[in-house]
C-alpha cells in the first residue's frame, strides 16, 4: 500500500510557476488619479502531486486564499503560469476546467445558495454538466449525502435548517459530485467548533481514500495541517519563505517565521515557554511591501543584507527548500 502510495505522489498533478496577482488600486491625487498596485501574491511556484495533501499557511492577507482561487480561475494571473497535467488552466474553457478541480469555501452558510435545498445544491454541478437523467443525479446526490454522513430524509430541507458542521458536509460533497482530481480547501473547518473540525477532517482523509483525490489544503491552523497534510509551503507577503516535508518542517523550521509560527501553537503546559519569542509589528501593506527580504521588519536576525536584497528558496535538505540569508549564511559557515 505504501509502495503504491509513493508511486502515485510522484506524479505531478498540478505546477504553479512565478505566479503573481497585483491588484490596481487608484488613489488621487494633486495631479489627478493614479494606479498603485496591490502584490496579494508576488512570484509563487510550487508542485502538487497525484494523491497528496498539499498545505499552504500563513497570517491572514499572506495571499494563500489568492492563490488557491487563481487555481480554480475566479481570479487569473498577472503574471506566471499554472499547469495542470502540464496544460495551461488557461487552455481549458471553464467548464472542463470545473470537472477536474472544484473548491471547499470557509464559510459554510454563504457559500451555499439559501434557495435551494441540500440534495439540490449538491446535484448543481451535475445538472450544468448534463450528468446523467434527473434520477441518476438525484441517486447520485443521495449516495454523496450519504458519503458525507447526512441522511436521505435531510435532502429536501434548506441550508438554515442545518447545523454549521452539516452545511460544510453539504459543501463538500458539492465539491466532490463531478469527481474532480484537485479539490482545493480554502479553510474549510475554520469556522466550526474544535470538536466539529475533527470530524470534517476525518471525512476529508475517507473521502481522500474513497475518491482518489489529490488536495490544497489552506489554513493559518499549523495543528490541523499537521494532521491532514503531507507537504506545507509557508507563505508571507505573497511569498513562499518555506517548504518542505510535513515532518521535516514540523520536526526542523528554518525560516524565523516558521519557527514564530510554530511557536504560537498553544501548548497545554504553563512551563513550557516560547523559544524564539513573539513576533514584533504588524505585517507589511502589499501596496507599499518592504525592499530586500518581505520578513525584515519582523525578524529578530534582520541585517543590512536583507534590508536591500530579497533572498530566493535555497534547498537546505532533500525536499526542503527555505528563502533566507541568514540561515544560507550559517550554512556555508
Amino acid at each position: 500500500m505504501t509502495n503504491r502510495r509513493e508511486s502515485i505522489l510522484s506524479e505531478n498533478l498540478l505546477e504553479v510557476q512565478g505566479l503573481k496577482i497585483h491588484y490596481p488600486v487608484k488613489s488621487k491625487n494633486r495631479l489627478g488619479n493614479s494606479v498603485s498596485w496591490s502584490k496579494a501574491v508576488d512570484g509563487v511556484s510550487f508542485t502538487v502531486k497525484k494523491g497528496e495533501t498539499f498545505g499552504v499557511v500563513g497570517e491572514s492577507g499572506c495571499g494563500k486564499s489568492t492563490t488557491g482561487k487563481a487555481i480554480i480561475r475566479l481570479l487569473e494571473p498577472t503574471e506566471g503560469k499554472i499547469l495542470f497535467d502540464g496544460k495551461d488552466i488557461s487552455g481549458y474553457s471553464r467548464k472542463e476546467l470545473a470537472r477536474k478541480i472544484q473548491m471547499i469555501f470557509q464559510d459554510p452558510f454563504s457559500s451555499l445558495d439559501p434557495r435551494m435545498t441540500a440534495g439540490t445544491c449538491i446535484a448543481e454541478p451535475l445538472s450544468v454538466h448534463k450528468v446523467g437523467t434527473k434520477k441518476e443525479r438525484r441517486d447520485r446526490a443521495v449516495q454523496l449525502m450519504k458519503d458525507v454522513g447526512l441522511r436521505e430524509d435531510q435532502y429536501e430541507r434548506f441550508p438554515h435548517e442545518f447545523s454549521g458542521g452539516q452545511r460544510q458536509r453539504i459543501g463538500v460533497a458539492r465539491a466532490i459530485a463531478l469527481q474532480p482530481e484537485l479539490v482545493v480547501c480554502d479553510e474549510p473547518v475554520s469556522a466550526l467548533d474544535v470538536s466539529i473540525q475533527a470530524q470534517i477532517l476525518n471525512l476529508m482523509k475517507e473521502l481522500q481514500n474513497k475518491y482518489k483525490l489529490t488536495y490544497i489544503f489552506i489554513s493559518h491552523n499549523l495543528s490541523v495541517v499537521k494532521f491532514l497534510c503531507d507537504r506545507v509551503a509557508v507563505m508571507y507577503l505573497g511569498h513562499i519563505v518555506e517548504l518542505a516535508d510535513k515532518k521535516e518542517l514540523f520536526d526542523n523550521p528554518c525560516h524565523p517565521y516558521t519557527k514564530a509560527l510554530l511557536d504560537a501553537i498553544p501548548i497545554a503546559d504553563p512551563d513550557v515557554k516560547s523559544m524564539n519569542g513573539e513576533l514584533t509589528g504588524d505585517v507589511p501593506s502589499p501596496l507599499n511591501p518592504p525592499s530586500g527580504c518581505c520578513f525584515h521588519t519582523r525578524c529578530p536576525y534582520a541585517t543590512e543584507r536583507c534590508r536591500k536584497e530579497a533572498p530566493v528558496l535555497h534547498e537546505t535538505a532533500k525536499g526542503h527548500t527555505v528563502a533566507c540569508h541568514q540561515f544560507h549564511e550559517s550554512e556555508t559557515l
